[in-house]
C-alpha cells in the first residue's frame, strides 16, 4: 500500500475496500439527509405542540412548539447518533473488551465476583474474560458483527446471516472446557466454565440475546446480569479467592 509499512500489517477496517469504510463513507454522505428528515420532524413536533397549548388553552403556545419541536429534534438526533455508536467496535473504533470488562467490573467488583482479563492457556486457547464469582465461573469473549447480520439459531444450529457459527461456537466452548481442567486440575476444585459472547455489533432477537451450540450471545450491557441471574450458591468465598489466585498464576497475560 503507498506510504504504508512493509513490516506493519495493514487493518482492513480501515483501507477502502472494508465494508466498515465504506459505512462510514455513506454515513457522513447521509448526514444531508439526516438534517433534512430531522427538520421536518421538529416541525411536525412544533405543529403538534402549538395545536396541544391551543386546545387546552395554555399560554404562550409558540413556546410550547419551539419546546417540542426541540425535543423532537433531539431525540431524532440522539436515535442517530446511538446507532452509528453502536457500530464502533465492529468498525475499529473502539475495543469491545475494553467496555466489556469496565462493564463487569462495575456491576460484579462488589458483589464477590473476581474479573481476570486477557488470560490464554499456552498453545491451546484464550479468552477476553474470567469471571470467579459465588454463581460459578465464566469465560467471555467480545466479538462484533455487520450491523445487517441476523444472529439466530434454527434447530438448535447457529446462525450468522446465512452462514453456520459452529466455526465461531466451538473454539469458545472448547477453550471454556480447557480452562475447567486446568483450574480443577490444579485446585482440586470440579467446576464447569460457562461461554458467553459479548455481541457488540449485529442483530440479536428480541430481548437481546440468544443461546446455541453451548454459547450465550448476547449485549454487553446484559452480561454482568446474565452471571448474577444464577441464584446458586455453588462456591464460597474462599473456593473463589483460590480459583482466581491460581487462574491469576497458571494462566498467561495476552
Amino acid at each position: 500500500m503507498p506510504g504504508g509499512s512493509i513490516y506493519v500489517q495493514q487493518d482492513e477496517k480501515f483501507t477502502g475496500s472494508s465494508p466498515q469504510w465504506w459505512y462510514e463513507k455513506f454515513w457522513r454522505e447521509g448526514a444531508q439527509s439526516r438534517r433534512r428528515s430531522r427538520m421536518v420532524k421538529a416541525a411536525v413536533g412544533a405543529v403538534a405542540g402549538f395545536a396541544i397549548a391551543l386546545r387546552f388553552t395554555l399560554p404562550a403556545p409558540v413556546l410550547y412548539a419551539v419546546a417540542l419541536g426541540g425535543v423532537v429534534a433531539g431525540i431524532d438526533w440522539w436515535l442517530d447518533w446511538r446507532a452509528f455508536r453502536a457500530t464502533a467496535v465492529w468498525r475499529g473504533r473502539r475495543r469491545g473488551e475494553a467496555i466489556t470488562g469496565r462493564l463487569l467490573r462495575r456491576s460484579l467488583g462488589r458483589q464477590g465476583y473476581r474479573v481476570l482479563d486477557g488470560r490464554a492457556i499456552r498453545d491451546q486457547a484464550s479468552i477476553d474474560h474470567l469471571v470467579i464469582g459465588p454463581g460459578g465461573v465464566w469465560i467471555v469473549d467480545n466479538e462484533s458483527w455487520s450491523p445487517d447480520t441476523e444472529i439466530a439459531s434454527y434447530n438448535g444450529r447457529l446462525f450468522f446471516g446465512e452462514k453456520y457459527g459452529t466455526k465461531t461456537a466451538k473454539p469458545l466452548c472448547d477453550a471454556a472446557q480447557a480452562f475447567a481442567e486446568l483450574l480443577g486440575r490444579e485446585t482440586g476444585i470440579q467446576i464447569s466454565i460457562s461461554p458467553l459472547m459479548a455481541v457488540h455489533c449485529g442483530m440479536l432477537p428480541r430481548g437481546g440475546s440468544l443461546t446455541a451450540e453451548g454459547v450465550t450471545f448476547l449485549k454487553p450491557r446484559l452480561v454482568a446480569r446474565h452471571i448474577k441471574a444464577n441464584q446458586k450458591a455453588l462456591l464460597d468465598a474462599a473456593q473463589i479467592e483460590l480459583l482466581a489466585r491460581t487462574a491469576a498464576r497458571e494462566l498467561q497475560r495476552v
